[in-house]
């Protein structure tokens, strides 16, 4: 007898898959905004991470904030690959990508912000 359902099983799975990509994004915000963390240590981290998220198969993301940080991680990573990362190129990137997570967040903030319940009664005021 199974003790729980594949949609429960699904919905654990899809859980643990989305707060890895949120810690990894917090991981990644903390790395960029600390100025003695060296490009060795960035890689070695954030390429730990990243295997992390790859013992994981692909669960369906709803939210458009989801579908974007795991675009971001997937091109950061694709980005980091390649053989020719050094520390000039982690200190040119560290800037535009703290921009780029704040962007993130920004996306996953503004729903809090604007219900649609509310929405309808300042429409009517109009």
């Amino acid at each position: 007898m199974a003790r729980y359902t594949q949609k429960q099983i699904d919905k654990y799975n899809r859980q643990k898959y989305i707060s890895l990509l949120e810690k990894i994004a917090k991981n990644l915000f903390k790395m960029f905004r600390d100025k003695d963390i060296s490009h060795e240590q960035f890689l070695v981290k954030f390429q730990s991470a990243a295997s992390k998220l790859s013992d994981y198969d692909t669960v369906l993301l709803d939210g458009e904030y989801y579908h974007k940080l795991k675009e971001y991680i997937e091109t950061l990573f694709g980005r980091l690959r390649a053989d020719n990362f050094d520390a000039s190129i982690f200190e040119e990137m560290r800037e535009v990508e703290l921009t780029n997570l704040n962007r993130l967040q920004k996306l996953k903030n503004q729903n809090s912000y604007k219900k649609d319940k509310h929405r309808t009664q300042y429409n009517d005021y109009d």
